[in-house]
C-alpha cells in the first residue's frame, strides 16, 4: 500500500519536471524541429489580402463607389488584418520554443492593435485626401489643397493627423511586431546541423521578403528594420559557439529579412536621382514611400486609385 503511494506520488512529482510544450527542453527531445507550414502561410496570406492587398482593393473597387463619410472596401480589410495579425503573434509565442512571461507578449500585443488602429483611421482619411488631389510626395504645407486652408489652424489638424499616422502609430504598430518575431526567432535554434527549410518555405520567401519590403518602405521603419535585422545576426553568431545552428523556422526568417534588404537597396538605387522625392526624404537615409511614387510618376499619367 505504502509502496504503491510512493509510486504515485513520485510520478506526479516527476511530471512537474517534464519539459513543457514548446519549451527549449523539449524541442531538444525532438528529432526534427518542425516548420510551422500553417502559421506562415496564414501571415502570408493576411498580409498579402488584408494589407499589401488595400491598395489593389481599392483600385478594383475605387473609394467613389462608397460615401467618403463611412468606411470603403479597403478599410474593412484594414479592419480584418488588426483582429487577425495580433491572433497570429500570440499563435506563434504560443509555439516559440524559448517561453517569456505572459504580461510581456501581452503587452506587445496590446501596444500593436492600438497602434494599427491608430493607422487605420490616419490611413483612411490618406486615401480620400489622394482621391481629392493629395500629393504624397509633398509634405502637408506643400500640398495645393491643403495650403490655402482657413483659417491656417487646419493646417495644423492635418499635420496632427499625419503625426499621428505616420509617427506614433508606426512605432506603436511596427515596434511590437519586430520584437515579436525577433523574440520568436531567438529560440528557433538546433543542434541538427544538416537542417534545411522544406520546399514550402521557399515558395512562400518571396511573398513573405516582399511584404517586409512594403512594410519598410511604406512604414519608414528602415532603422527599426536594420536594428532587427542586427539582432537577429548577432544571435546567429552568439548560438553558434554554443554549437546551435537556426532550424527551419529561423532560417525563413532570417532569408525573409535578408532579401527584403536586398529588394530595399534595389528600390533606392533606382529613384536615387529622383530629386522630388529627395526632396521629401531628406533625411540620413533616403528611403521613398511607393504611395509617393504613385502620385508623383504614376496617378498623373492617367491611372487612378
Amino acid at each position: 500500500m505504502h509502496a504503491s503511494m510512493r509510486k504515485r506520488q513520485n510520478a506526479m512529482s516527476s511530471s512537474f519536471f517534464l519539459p513543457r510544450p514548446g519549451s527549449r527542453d523539449m524541442e531538444s527531445c525532438r528529432l526534427k524541429p518542425q516548420f510551422h507550414l500553417d502559421l506562415w502561410v496564414g501571415f502570408t496570406i493576411q498580409n498579402w489580402l488584408l494589407d499589401f492587398g488595400r491598395p489593389i482593393i481599392m483600385m478594383i473597387l475605387p473609394l467613389d463607389w462608397f460615401p467618403l463619410n463611412r468606411p470603403s472596401a479597403g478599410d474593412y480589410f484594414h479592419m480584418a488584418y488588426n483582429i487577425t495579425t495580433p491572433f497570429l503573434l500570440l499563435k506563434l509565442m504560443e509555439r516559440s520554443p524559448k517561453t517569456l512571461p505572459c504580461s510581456a507578449v501581452y503587452l506587445c500585443i496590446i501596444t500593436f492593435v492600438m497602434g494599427a488602429s491608430i493607422h487605420l483611421v490616419g490611413d483612411s482619411i490618406n486615401h480620400r485626401l489622394l482621391l481629392s488631389g493629395y500629393q504624397l510626395h509633398l509634405s502637408v504645407r506643400e500640398n495645393p489643397i491643403i495650403k490655402d486652408l482657413k483659417p491656417a489652424s487646419l493646417i495644423d489638424s492635418f499635420e496632427l493627423l499625419y503625426y499621428y499616422d505616420e509617427k506614433i502609430g508606426h512605432s506603436m504598430w511596427y515596434v511590437p511586431y519586430f520584437l515579436v518575431l525577433f523574440l520568436y526567432f531567438t529560440g528557433c535554434f538546433t543542434y541538427i546541423k544538416e537542417e534545411r527549410m522544406p520546399l514550402t518555405a521557399c515558395l512562400l520567401l518571396a511573398p513573405s521578403a516582399v511584404y517586409y519590403w512594403y512594410l519598410i518602405t511604406e512604414g519608414q521603419i528602415f532603422i527599426l528594420f536594420i536594428f532587427t535585422f542586427f539582432a537577429m545576426t548577432a544571435t546567429v553568431m552568439h548560438q553558434k559557439r554554443k554549437g546551435f545552428v537556426p532550424d527551419s523556422n529561423g532560417l525563413f526568417l532570417l532569408c525573409s529579412f535578408s532579401i527584403a534588404l536586398g529588394l530595399v537597396c534595389v528600390w533606392v538605387a533606382c529613384l536615387w536621382s529622383d530629386q522630388v522625392l529627395r526632396k521629401k526624404y531628406r533625411g540620413v537615409i533616403y528611403i521613398p514611400e511607393p504611395w509617393a511614387f504613385y502620385t508623383l510618376h504614376i496617378r498623373d499619367k492617367g491611372v487612378s486609385v
